[in-house]
């Protein structure tokens, strides 16, 4: 079994941005000649999160608006007070959804549904330059 790391960086708007980053995890499994094993994706930082959605135009609207009704962005935060960044919300949404997504693949291939991508959500009021790490663990092609 082999564990290896690894990461690519994103510039994003912020405000709920929502970006499919399925094509760099797969490209990583690729680059790496994994066959079989879990893909740790995972964004550093209190304000991102990675999670699951079918990428298409009417959920990259409903996500950030189901956000929006239960963390709103125009309520006042204690962290507002604290740090007066006006981003607070921003992190109760990022704790919420989650930092890390597990996906398991074989043949080398993500195991996504058919209409499954995996998505970085910049949930932070201003742009970022967001590291993501993609932790891969499994068998190499040539081992098996």
């Amino acid at each position: 079994m082999n564990i290896s790391t690894h990461h690519f960086e994103l510039k994003t708007k912020g405000n709920t941005e929502i970006i499919d980053i399925t094509e760099q995890v797969q490209s990583i499994i690729d680059s790496y000649n994994y066959y079989q094993g879990n893909a740790l994706i995972f964004v550093g930082g209190s304000t991102a999160a990675i999670s699951t959605i079918e990428y298409e135009p009417g959920l990259l609207k409903d996500y950030p608006n189901f956000f929006e009704r239960i963390i709103p962005s125009n309520q006042r935060y204690e962290h507002d007070n604290t740090w007066h960044d006006g981003n607070g919300h921003s992190h109760i949404r990022a704790a919420l959804q989650g930092a890390s997504f597990t996906v398991p693949f074989l043949n080398g291939k993500l195991l996504l549904g058919t209409w499954q991508q995996i998505i970085l959500i910049d949930f932070d009021n201003k742009p970022r330059n967001r590291k993501i790490i993609i932790q891969l663990t499994g068998e190499k092609k040539d081992e098996k």
